[in-house]
């Protein structure tokens, strides 16, 4: 019998057939299986309760490409940035962002980007190539254990919010969300699980007819065509109304949140007339929150934060059109893990 050789494209009944086939018992299935999803095992040779030989026998016919810690950086504010070394020596990062209530993973869905968002430093990045659903699922793992170390808890949320379009690795990142939340892995609730896309409408419409059950976040930041496609040159081809189109589509199959994410950027779209416009959108969406973002520095972009009396201003009016919106406050900026900054520093 023919099998994968990514070790963890197998299920547990494939995993059962394959030690009958080797002349092993069945129950060394279970065994593994529990190593490769419960106590994450990153080398065969970490799986201690079966034999030497059985493990060298693993090893010889099946891959476990994990992904290793490379770098462990530590905020002022508390944020944790880790950067991971892939098995043909690529690099990524994913952070936890730690709140009074909540551990929050940040993690990255490809290596480098290729939608070159003009304020973004992965966006500067070549797109290398999509990671793996067990390399995204690896992100979690190392990042809930980090969490454990660090702050005595484990990750409570999860936010594919760091490098990458997640929708453009749409089969990987579903497949790691199954991982995540199936029982015999975290059994994280989708319901804690956020996907962030900077508006692809076909595969946001794809994700309502696959009934997902996580939360979406749209990566926004201009409320018209004309400022969109000058910063996200997505908007050429996904354009706003598009994305209202996909958004109410979505929600009407799914029923599950959305959120509009909305960087400030001083002089560019932080006026009152942006604040309008943007109210409109929040009218024509079953959107949950705005989140108000405050931007971050980075080196060669010539953008900047929007001043306080500007964000106050720009929130007030959305706040006095009964939008629900938040600021949200930069977290990690020291050590360049906040939003927008993840390059592999």
């Amino acid at each position: 019998m023919n099998y994968p050789k990514n070790i963890r494209e197998l299920s547990l009944d494939q995993l059962k057939d394959y030690f009958i086939a080797i002349g092993d018992k069945k129950f060394r299935a279970i065994q593994t299986y529990e190593w490769l999803w419960k106590k994450n095992a990153r080398d065969f040779s970490e799986m201690t309760n079966l034999s030497l030989e059985l493990r060298q026998k693993l090893e010889a016919d099946f891959d476990l490409n994990s992904i290793r810690t490379d770098f462990i950086q530590n905020s002022t504010d508390g944020t944790v940035k880790m950067r991971f070394r892939t098995f043909d020596n690529h690099l990524l990062e994913g952070v936890i962002i730690p709140t009074e209530k909540r551990f929050t993973a940040c993690v990255s869905s490809q290596i480098g980007c290729s939608l070159s968002c003009s304020f973004c430093a992965t966006g500067r990045m070549e797109r290398k190539r999509n990671l793996s659903f067990e390399e995204i699922y690896d992100q979690v793992a190392i990042l809930n254990e980090q969490a454990i170390k660090t702050f005595g808890s484990g990750l409570t949320n999860i936010v594919f919010m760091g490098m990458g379009e997640p929708l453009l690795n749409y089969k990987d990142v579903l497949k790691a969300i199954e991982r995540i939340t199936a029982p015999d892995s975290f059994g994280m609730s989708p319901k804690r699980i956020t996907v962030s896309t900077a508006g692809v409408a076909k595969m946001i419409k794809k994700l309502g007819d696959d009934a997902v059950r996580f939360n979406l976040a749209l990566s926004l930041h201009a409320a018209n065509d004309v400022k969109r496609n000058e910063i996200m040159a997505i908007n050429e081809t996904n354009n706003i109304k598009s994305l209202i189109e996909a958004l109410n589509y979505f929600y009407a199959k799914t029923k599950s949140a959305i959120t509009l994410e909305y960087v400030l950027l001083n002089g560019v779209n932080d006026s009152l007339q942006d604040a309008k416009e943007l109210a409109e959108i929040y009218k024509r969406i079953p959107v949950h929150t705005i989140n108000v973002i405050e931007y971050n520095t980075v080196e060669g972009i010539a953008f900047h934060k929007s001043d306080e009396n500007h964000t106050e201003a720009f929130v007030k009016y959305l706040a006095d059109r009964k939008v629900n919106v938040h600021i949200r406050r930069s977290r990690g900026k020291d050590i360049d893990a906040a939003c927008g900054q993840l390059a592999n520093k």
